[in-house]
């Protein structure tokens, strides 16, 4: 039997907040001397009712402050929380050489916002974009007991070794991407992803190798429309 570990089975589990909440705004989490953790809090959200998360994974060479545009607005706007993890090297561990230190670091992450808030178990979402978004897809189906929801954005490789839960999956592609090409990639995981029988929401859009603001707002519509 594989070692859960090495499949990218997260050790996180839900658990009664016994810390304080955090003000509203951005936050380093403190969790780690280099690439922290951040943490966005919206205004107006109640800390010890269940809270929606979504923790937004980054591409190759990127970084927590270069991602989180992408859904920044979204959390204020819709009152989620936005966890936005870093990877310990330039990409995450996966795209390397295997789940490592970077499971490692989003089990923490998670634990350090379940001390301050009571997080939803049903809508817990993952969400990428690039190696970010084959991250999030690789590590959701492995996950898939803790992150309820996936959004994927031009993800280019899919690598799973375990597959726990049945996670619902906006994934979403450029037909003009030429970093990623949509017919190696999207076009091949999404009837692979069906034929497992997971649930996904498939678009394609007239766009490069970026995600584009309207897309992004369905993927929110998406999740924010899903109880469980």
């Amino acid at each position: 039997m594989i070692d859960p570990d090495l499949a990218g089975r997260l050790h996180f589990r839900h658990r009664l907040p016994d810390r304080e909440p955090l003000a509203p705004g951005r936050h380093d989490l403190g969790l780690f001397a280099e690439r922290d953790a951040v943490l966005v809090v919206p205004a107006g959200l109640d800390p010890r009712r269940p809270c929606r998360l979504v923790v937004l994974f980054h591409g190759g060479g990127g970084s927590a402050a270069r991602i989180l545009p992408m859904l920044e607005a979204h959390a204020h706007a819709e009152r989620f929380l936005l966890l936005a993890p870093q990877s310990l090297f330039p990409t995450w561990d996966l795209v390397i050489g295997g789940h490592g230190p970077d499971r490692e670091r989003v089990s923490v992450a998670l634990a350090a916002v379940a001390d301050r808030f009571l997080l939803d178990p049903d809508r817990l979402c993952f969400a990428g974009h690039s190696d970010g978004g084959s991250y999030t897809l690789s590590l959701g189906l492995a996950n898939g007991d803790v992150a309820r929801h996936l959004i994927v954005s031009s993800a280019g490789f899919l690598s799973v070794h375990m597959q726990v839960g049945a996670p619902r999956i906006f994934l979403s592609h450029g037909v003009r991407d030429e970093q990623i090409p949509i017919n190696r990639s999207a076009r091949i995981h999404v009837p692979k992803l069906r034929d497992a029988g997971y649930d996904v929401t498939y678009v394609e859009y007239d766009g490069p190798h970026a995600h584009q603001p309207p897309i992004v707002a369905q993927a929110v519509a998406f999740i924010m429309a899903s109880a469980a």
